[in-house]
């Protein structure tokens, strides 16, 4: 029961931990990430597909994503759909490959994004909380089947605690990091 328990909210906190990684990757720190493009989607031979799937982005240089199409007939398609998105950036294509330049940010937008980085933190930490809750749910229910004793889980709730704990820390860095990284520049 306390095994089961601690797994459950181990992999609750994880899940939470993904998810804050990857919407962090897509909040644009004025330095070109191919992350930035990953809810593209693309209108190809007429159904909606992720951008992942038509082409390969990347990152040649700080300030330029290259877009290279798996098919150049999409890429009217590509170039379309990233100027049609709501990320603010100015896709051009030669035919062969999309460029999309990553334009400067402004102080205004840079603390922008900060608040958007610490909202999707405080998300996080709330998944982690609620994961705990969850696991010490599990306890309790436990203890009141008779399953486990008090003590078994006085230590239960006491090592979710912990887990619990240390998960924050680590979501309240990695936002620090982003912040930082956005505002740095």
């Amino acid at each position: 029961m306390l095994q089961q328990a601690q797994e459950q909210a181990k992999d609750g906190m994880d899940k939470a931990l993904e998810r804050l990684q990857k919407e962090l990757s897509r909040v644009r720190a004025g330095r070109a990430n191919p992350g930035v493009l990953d809810d593209v989607k693309i209108d190809s031979y007429g159904t909606q597909m992720p951008l992942k799937q038509v082409a390969t982005v990347t990152a040649p240089d700080a300030r330029l994503l290259v877009v290279k199409a798996f098919d150049r007939n999409t890429i009217p398609a590509i170039e379309r759909a990233i100027n049609n998105s709501q990320l603010g950036l100015n896709a051009s294509s030669d035919g062969i490959v999309v460029r999309v330049p990553i334009p400067a940010l402004t102080e205004e937008r840079r603390k922008g994004l900060t608040k958007q980085v610490q909202g999707h933190g405080e998300d996080a930490k709330i998944a982690v909380r609620q994961a705990r809750r969850e696991a010490n749910d599990v306890l309790k229910q436990g203890e009141k089947d008779k399953d486990i004793s008090e003590d078994d889980l006085k230590r239960g709730l006491e090592k979710i605690q912990v887990m619990t704990d240390d998960l924050v820390k680590v979501v309240e860095g990695i936002v620090e990091k982003k912040a930082k990284e956005i505002l740095d520049g």
